[in-house]
């Protein structure tokens, strides 16, 4: 067999041209190496676009799969902190950057497939402190920077505006100092140890309402501590901790929660059930499902079973719920009470302009309301339905629970009273108001509304001519004292002694000589 021999190595030194030259090696590709900060620049403008997508994707289609928090808070999102800063600062910017990239135009059609990516770099670019470096949309961006920075100028040419500030024309809702709310999950942890392990770093009080709920100080960030990411605390907010304790489930029952994810209200019911019995949840939007399903998952809930499919759906004779002795309703609503907190307002949907979409919306949202507490009603065993929303809407609140009131009677419901000790109670709108629940935006720094419906038993029937059993049998005793000798011995001999005297008198004659 034949050997392949290697060409032997040129000289060191060859003449070409008369010109003597040296040969050298050319040196090996290398992998760029990127800094640290770059990459994590890098990582969080890639997880902010896909928090942005989806954000609006659900604004466009009014069907948001969560909140912004929500979704930059999921365990999936690595850079957290970088990664919200750069979604609310490019939906604050989001109008004048849409208008200079029209002006520049300088997006292709690969470009403009990848819009929200391209949003958040060019608030970068425009508006932000680090001029991104690297990645391949970013280098494309950065070609075309004059060109964005003219299209940024004319723009303010065009508005008669000196700055963006005056451009952008939007009066940013101002923080209010809210505190930070923290349910411990006593499925894993007790209330006094969560509290020994936060004071190591934070100051920390009870909450005077829910037993299991902890008040920090403004500004805690825990979206990093360890509590936190193996689900012995809970970062839930007070009037969402306030819902499932309203309905006050006991160890041992079968409860049906009709809508819910993200499943923070769930967790909570199965943590006040100590784990026992069994947790219908029911959850519609695909998307959703998986989000309850992690959160089940973190809190470590076993009497939890997942119903991927609608609530108005559900049979309530069917065999399967015959035991469902309570049921949480926190419906589909406008989120008019926590759009501070849920950053709804940096929406496009939200803009000044949308008044007449925002009462069609409210009207929609009412009719599957009342369309949900009802059917929650009419489950034959349950016995316990609280109604709740984050709205601030008298539509979606009072006038939902009073277009239900004559079923809800019927059924042998009343409303009851919920955290009596609570001092803002429903809009006088309806008599039985005053039992309801509200938060107020500006007093609570939230708008919540909660409703709790208990059954009594005393079914709103058409009254009988018949007198009732209870009092059919009181009625028998009291005849039955009345002649009975050894009960009433002197009345029964008086009516003895008579009777013996009229038997033993003549007959009288019946004919009269008048």
């Amino acid at each position: 067999m034949a050997r392949r021999h290697k060409p032997k190595t040129p000289p060191a030194k060859q003449r070409f041209s008369g010109v003597e030259t040296k040969k050298t090696k050319t040196p090996p590709a290398t992998k760029q190496q990127f800094s640290a900060s770059e990459r994590s620049a890098l990582y969080a403008r890639r997880e902010a676009a896909n928090v942005l997508r989806s954000v609006l994707r659900g604004d466009a289609e009014r069907r948001a799969v969560a909140s912004i928090k929500s979704l930059v808070f999921s365990p999936s999102v690595r850079n957290k902190r970088a990664t919200f800063a750069l979604v609310c600062e490019t939906l604050k910017h989001l109008n004048v950057i849409k208008d200079v990239l029209e002006i520049a135009n300088v997006l292709n059609s690969k470009w403009k497939r990848q819009e929200p990516l391209v949003y958040i770099i060019c608030y970068d670019i425009l508006f932000g402190k680090d001029t991104p470096s690297i990645g391949d949309a970013e280098k494309f961006l950065m070609k075309h920077k004059d060109a964005l920075l003219s299209g940024l100028a004319t723009l303010l040419v065009r508005k008669k505006v000196e700055n963006v500030d005056q451009l952008m024309g939007v009066s940013q809702l101002k923080g209010h100092l809210k505190p930070r709310y923290v349910r411990v999950n006593t499925l894993k942890m007790d209330v006094d140890s969560a509290v020994q392990e936060l004071e190591k770093h934070y100051t920390v009080q009870k909450d005077e309402t829910v037993p299991d709920l902890l008040v920090l100080p403004p500004g805690s960030d825990l979206h990093d501590h360890r509590l936190v990411a193996n689900g012995r605390i809970f970062l839930q907010g007070k009037a969402s901790s306030m819902v499932a304790a309203a309905l006050q489930p006991e160890a041992g029952w079968e409860v049906l929660d009709a809508c819910s994810a993200p499943g923070n209200k769930t967790v909570h019911l199965a943590a006040l059930m100590e784990g026992q019995g069994k947790i219908i949840a029911c959850e519609l939007n695909e998307e959703r499902v998986k989000r309850l399903e992690n959160t089940i998952k973190l809190s470590g809930a076993s009497n939890i079973e997942v119903f991927h499919g609608d609530f108005l759906g559900l049979n309530p004779k069917d065999s399967s719920f015959a035991k469902v002795r309570a049921i949480l309703l926190d419906p589909s609503c406008s989120g008019s009470g926590t759009i501070t907190d849920r950053l709804d307002h940096l929406l496009p949907s939200h803009e000044a302009d949308n008044t007449n979409y925002d009462s069609m919306r409210l009207h929609k949202l009412a009719v599957f309301q009342k369309k949900a507490l009802a059917h929650a009603l009419s489950f034959p065993q349950v016995e316990r339905v609280v109604y709740s929303t984050c709205s601030i809407h008298q539509i979606e609140n009072e006038d939902v629970v009073s277009s239900v009131l004559p079923l809800a009677s019927s059924l042998g419901f009343e409303l009851a009273t919920p955290f009596p000790q609570w001092q803002r109670r429903g809009l006088p709108v309806f008599a039985g108001s005053e039992h309801l629940l509200r938060m107020d935006p500006v007093e609570d720094k939230e708008g919540f509304f909660i409703a709790l419906f208990v059954k009594t038993n005393k079914l709103d029937k058409p009254k009988s001519s018949k007198l009732p059993e209870r009092e059919c049998r009181q009625r028998r005793k009291e005849r039955s004292m009345q002649l009975h000798p050894y009960l009433c011995p002197k009345m029964f001999r008086a009516w003895s002694n008579l009777l013996h005297r009229r038997r033993s008198k003549p007959a009288l004659s019946t004919n009269s000589d008048e």
